[in-house]
């Protein structure tokens, strides 16, 4: 089975959250599975550390956009060494420090340079000679592409090409004025409220779910959620006319990349049998933030976090000089909105010996992080998916989350009575719930034996690509068997 895998990032390459880590990641569990996979995406900034490996293998390909003629050229390199993974270059679009915006906002003209991807793709293809059986879109960047395969003025090329779109955050969904429609070469018919047309504006990610053959969110659970005015972000009723190709599928999370038995980036490796090195991990990380050592025999909570409101960013400044009163330490990890930078670099120093707070994107420090603490705090609004909590249970690091989407999914409720769970969670979205659920941790984290085992049970907990790429490989089946039974 062929198959195309278009994202707007990918790791190693580009990154702001899940979907690269996803992107980089369930195409290998795929060609393990026999797919022949190939992946492509934008060529920003960040990809040129990695030119002299990737030549141009397509030159002036060229794209419309609007009126205007503006060839791209498409790179050509490999994933994990065996898949290949090719690169549209058009630097006005894309040579930019940062993947869609600063933290002022989005990018101006990211509809131009997401309409202009989708037709890049579609345009290489043939030019390629590329057929696939399956082009799997991710997110809203690519979400036009079943569209522009099927009403495009190439689309007889596309008839036994199933697509799967795949929403990972469907708070982005790529919303624009009505203007930029006439860019996207689709028929004016498919802008009405059965079609791309929201409120008056274009609506990427509803042509997405509305033209795709199949359409899957990153766990079961939240399936569902997104079928309700408070999950859908007004695509509810839309999800719920297209249920019947609607399926959920947990993400898996890369035990190559994210093994304390093997990560390079740790103080110390560690396993479930010998958990010696998370202790120099812990006196590593206490190093880094400048934490006193003092705290080594105090529960350490940690962060690492976009903050956003979606990620509960919201519900720490009512509760934390009442957890900071506990006797703990506190580390942070993430970037997003400048009220919330502010807002954490003023508690560090308000609390110096015993908050640390870094306003980065570090993936080396992530896992350091992930290996060196002893309770992970998640306290999503809403969490599609979620990969952090999966890494803190592999890595001993007991993980404080929402009951919402596949948090709800990968975390289990400790229960006392039972000696049972391997985290802790919280239902309403409410400062004192979180609260309640952390003190719930810090308490249990003083009954050693009970602690222990608990850090045990998160670690033997397995959410390996392997399981995910089956089910992926499964829905691929059925929509290309459906696709091809309509011709």
């Amino acid at each position: 089975m062929k198959v195309l895998f278009v994202t707007p990032e990918a790791y190693p390459f580009a990154k702001t959250g899940g979907l690269a880590d996803v992107s980089g990641s369930l195409p290998i569990a795929l060609r393990k599975l026999g797919c022949e996979v190939s992946v492509i995406m934008p060529y920003y900034a960040s990809v040129r550390r990695y030119t002299e490996a990737f030549p141009v293998c397509v030159q002036d390909l060229p794209v419309t956009l609007g009126n205007r003629l503006l060839p791209a050229d498409i790179r050509h390199g490999w994933l994990d060494h065996k898949i290949p993974i090719y690169f549209v270059q058009r630097d006005e679009f894309y040579d930019r420090t940062n993947l869609y915006g600063t933290p002022k906002g989005d990018y101006f003209d990211n509809a131009e340079r997401f309409i202009y991807f989708c037709k890049a793709v579609i345009n290489w293809c043939q030019t390629a000679n590329l057929q696939p059986d399956i082009i799997h879109c991710n997110d809203w960047q690519t979400a036009l592409i079943p569209a522009m395969m099927r009403f495009g003025v190439d689309r007889y090329y596309f008839d036994t090409t199933a697509t799967v779109f795949t929403i990972h955050n469907i708070a982005y969904q790529g919303i624009f004025d009505v203007d930029v429609y006439a860019l996207t070469g689709l028929p004016w018919e498919l802008f009405v409220p059965e079609g791309l047309e929201f409120w008056g504006r274009v609506n990427f990610m509803k042509g997405g779910i509305i033209y795709s053959d199949y359409i899957n969110t990153v766990s079961q659970k939240h399936s569902k959620e997104i079928q309700t005015p408070e999950f859908g972000f007004g695509l509810d009723g839309v999800l719920r006319t297209y249920s019947h190709k609607l399926v959920g599928i947990l993400n898996g999370a890369d035990y190559e990349v994210w093994d304390p038995e093997t990560d390079p980036l740790i103080a110390a490796n560690y396993s479930k049998e010998d958990l010696s090195g998370k202790r120099k991990c812990k006196r590593d990380l206490l190093d880094i933030y400048g934490l006193p050592q003092e705290l080594f025999e105090r529960p350490l909570l940690s962060v690492i976090s976009r903050l956003v409101e979606q990620k509960g960013v919201d519900l720490y400044p009512p509760i934390m000089d009442k957890l900071l009163a506990e006797d703990i330490g506190f580390v942070l990890l993430g970037t997003g909105e400048e009220k919330y930078h502010k807002y954490f670099m003023d508690l560090a120093k308000k609390y110096p010996n015993k908050v640390g707070v870094r306003i980065a994107y570090d993936n080396a420090l992530a896992h350091k992080i992930e290996a060196g603490a002893d309770i992970f705090l998640m306290p999503s609004r809403y969490e599609p998916g979620g990969l952090n909590q999966i890494y803190s249970m592999r890595y001993g690091t007991v993980p404080v989350v929402r009951a919402t989407g596949g948090l709800d999914d990968t975390v289990q409720d400790y229960d006392p009575e039972t000696n049972t769970g391997t985290g802790f969670k919280f239902g309403p979205y409410d400062p004192e719930a979180f609260l309640n659920s952390i003190l719930r941790a810090i308490k249990l984290y003083d009954d050693k034996e009970r602690w222990n085992a608990l850090v045990l049970r998160g670690m033997e907990e397995d959410f390996s690509w392997e399981k995910s790429a089956k089910k992926y490989f499964q829905l691929y089946e059925k929509s290309l068997a459906e696709r091809k039974a309509r011709l």
